[in-house]
């Protein structure tokens, strides 16, 4: 019985969590606030009742804050029920075709300057909210309040819940702007599939690939907090899948797996599923109950708990801690975010990749050539990257009889292997006697 009691507390927590960043979420991607709230009841209720995860809750992540944003801007708000609807369709092949562990495979500074570029805009997108001086107090507040909670004995109350109130509660006389809220009647629709073309369908493919990445890096980070059941990728990715695709039928955002949500809930001492679902139920009532009192609350507020949001997206301990120990991979992480900022998340994660990818196969081609009396000693991995190297190597032998021993080499690929022939060939023409030791 104290299992169900630890769940039941846990959900109201995480629905407090959730309930301020799927509104700032949703406004900050350019769409009615509410349909933030759809998307985290469907988080909650449909992919919480899935297989796949335990503890990890599921809603509108500021990671794809930018990505909507850029959809709703050059496609229109109808098309984003059709995007989500074609992402969460992938995700659910993807998961059925056992692809979900493939998301792991990642190179980490790729994901965390993927996350750390979508924090810097999410952080320089909110910025514009919070140029009049009012605002501008209004949240810096917010922050403060958010920042000096967590170390209060009274922090299982949420912090951006705190801030919130305080600061809605403070400007209630205030001149200030407001979230602008709609109905679920006019907002919530079907989506036109007559707006499906080829743009349209690229971009689901980035919102499914985007989307999938950052919930099963959630998954492995949520897995670590814990010590229950862990998560089985390919039935976590078809869960999301299933949750988009819901999400698309209704017109409303798409879904992650959220980290902070996640945290909040294993924090809270979440036991089971039931937390999470009922973290939706809550917050089911709330859009159905009473969505009145999110038209109180001022865009600045919002806007400062999206900058605290894209802040700790940002990770700049990781950053350091990362150079510090390989400045290559560092230059990789700065690289992708710093291509995000400057062009869009497409881009720069596929840039990113791309650089990872590189250095990779520079590392793997380690090659030591070594001179000796005899000869020539290569050891490590020869491949046509380290090809120039090699050529000078041989180059300068000038010896009668050369040994060259290849016993320390553990892979030889095609250009190298063909040089080396070629050497040995010229070289026993030349009237030089050559001795190949280990191969």
């Amino acid at each position: 019985m104290n299992r169900y009691w630890a769940d039941l507390g846990a959900s109201v927590v995480v629905f407090l969590v959730a309930l301020p960043l799927c509104v700032g979420v949703a406004v900050a991607s350019g769409v009615p606030a509410e349909l933030g709230i759809v998307t985290g009841v469907v988080g909650g209720i449909v992919v919480g009742l899935l297989p796949g995860s335990t503890m990890q809750v599921s809603g509108p992540a500021a990671g794809l804050t930018v990505l909507v944003a850029d959809a709703v801007g050059k496609h229109g708000i109808q098309a984003l029920g059709v995007i989500v609807l074609g992402a969460g369709l992938i995700q659910v092949v993807l998961g059925s075709t056992r692809c979900g562990r493939w998301f792991r495979a990642i190179s980490p500074s790729v994901v965390q300057g993927m996350l750390a570029g979508i924090g810097l805009v999410l952080v320089f997108g909110q910025l514009k909210h919070l140029k009049a001086p009012l605002a501008l107090a209004l949240g810096l507040l917010t922050v403060v309040i958010m920042l000096l909670w967590q170390r209060t004995p009274l922090r299982v109350v949420p912090g951006v819940l705190v801030g919130v109130v305080v600061c809605t509660a403070l400007a209630l006389a205030s001149p200030v702007a407001r979230i602008d809220v709609g109905t679920l009647s006019a907002d919530v629709h079907l989506p036109d599939f007559g707006l499906l073309n080829v743009g349209v369908a690229g971009t689901a493919v980035v919102f499914a690939l985007v989307a999938s990445a950052e919930s099963m890096f959630s998954a492995a980070a949520v897995d670590r907090m814990h010590n229950g059941p862990r998560t089985r990728y390919n039935r976590e990715l078809v869960a999301q899948g299933v949750g988009n695709t819901i999400c698309g039928l209704l017109g409303a955002l798409p879904m992650t797996a959220v980290i902070v949500r996640s945290a909040a809930n294993v924090q809270a001492g979440a036991r089971t599923k039931a937390s999470r679902v009922l973290h939706g139920v809550w917050l089911l009532l709330f859009v159905v109950l009473a969505p009145g009192l999110l038209t109180l609350i001022p865009v600045a507020v919002l806007a400062a708990v999206l900058v605290h949001a894209g802040w700790k997206l940002l990770g700049l301990k990781e950053l350091v801690s990362l150079w510090r120990k390989d400045k290559a991979e560092g230059a990789v992480l700065v690289l992708t975010a710093g291509l995000i900022v400057a062009t869009d998340l497409l881009t720069g994660t596929v840039a990113g990749l791309l650089a990872a990818v590189i250095k990779t196969a520079w590392d793997v081609s380690r090659l030591s050539v070594v001179e000796t009396p005899e000869g020539v000693a290569l050891k490590g991995n020869a491949t046509f990257l380290r090809l120039p190297r090699l050529l000078d190597a041989l180059d300068r032998v000038d010896q009668e009889h050369v040994r060259m021993d290849l016993s320390g080499v553990r892979h030889l690929d095609q250009a190298c292997g063909q040089a080396i022939d070629q050497w040995v060939d010229e070289s026993r023409r030349a009237g030089r006697t050559v001795e190949l030791v280990g191969r």
